[in-house]
């Protein structure tokens, strides 16, 4: 049965709500992470990479603070890579291409085994508020939860809208319903509401891609871990295949540019700097 408070709750499993319910449970407090399906905690919904340039501290940085980003990484990772390895040291950056089933179900098992930690299943409807504090929610299901302390981790979700090419969805990530009027609650306190956009490339079906004609690209034999624990990489690492646009490729996309959301005037905000799908 669903206790009734707790000391610290945590809504949205993606990878800032894995690690703050983390983190909480780790200090000795009663802690609760919501969302909507137990499936999806530590999806990864676009880029299936850990690390990166300007990314890879960080990741080494949490591990650092007992985090459990490094260690699903390093469980889950397909394909280690140093980048930038012929510079210097300052502007190297570790990352790993994880695979996706994996990452999320090491993740899933870590949480759900975790001391002082419940994760339930129940999206959050409704804030409660005593003046202009927050000091609880409902739940799909019907409950009220108090809690002293409330932690938002909702990515996307909050009025969540998808773009496709010229079609606007309602979601919070592909085929996944959003959060909606918890916003709208917020900003009555004067909270201030910002966007969060990003940009999915396109996917290819990796049965009709001919990697013969591919220059393939190896991960590195000397592994870069993430977490200072991880003394051997488990799974098999696999080569990613590179190809290159061409002027046939460039004048499809000259003719139709007029048809993405971010050149038509759907989308405002400015999304991340190399994501400009």
């Amino acid at each position: 049965m669903i206790k009734q408070s707790y000391d610290v709750a945590v809504i949205g499993g993606g990878h800032a709500g894995c690690e703050a319910a983390a983190a909480s449970a780790r200090m000795g407090v009663n802690t609760a992470l919501f969302t909507h399906k137990i499936e999806t905690i530590g999806e990864m919904s676009c880029n299936p990479a850990i690390g990166g340039l300007g990314k890879g501290h960080l990741v080494r940085e949490i591990d650092a603070l007992d985090g459990v980003m490094g260690v699903v990484a390093d469980k889950s990772g397909i394909q280690f890579r140093l980048l930038n390895r012929s510079r210097g040291p300052a502007v190297q950056g570790p990352r790993t291409q994880s695979d996706r089933a994996l990452y999320k179900q090491h993740m899933q098992k870590i949480l759900l085994n975790y001391k002082n930690l419940e994760v339930i299943a129940d999206p959050i409807i409704k804030f409660l508020f005593e003046g202009d504090k927050v000091i609880g929610f409902v739940c799909q299901s019907g409950k009220e939860i108090r809690t002293k302390q409330l932690i938002l981790t909702t990515g996307t979700f909050l009025n969540g809208l998808i773009h496709i090419g010229e079609t606007q969805i309602p979601a919070g990530r592909y085929d996944e319903k959003p959060s909606t009027g918890l916003s709208e609650q917020l900003a009555k306190f004067k909270m201030q509401i910002g966007r969060l956009k990003t940009g999915t490339p396109p996917r290819l079906d990796g049965s009709t891609i001919n990697y013969d004609d591919l220059e393939m690209q190896p991960a590195d034999d000397d592994h870069y871990y993430f977490s200072f624990l991880t003394n051997k990489i488990d799974n098999k690492q696999i080569k990613c295949g590179m190809t290159y646009t061409n002027n046939e490729v460039h004048k499809i996309i000259s003719d139709n540019i007029s048809r993405s959301a971010m050149y038509s005037g759907n989308i405002k905000g400015v999304g991340p700097r190399y994501c400009p799908s």
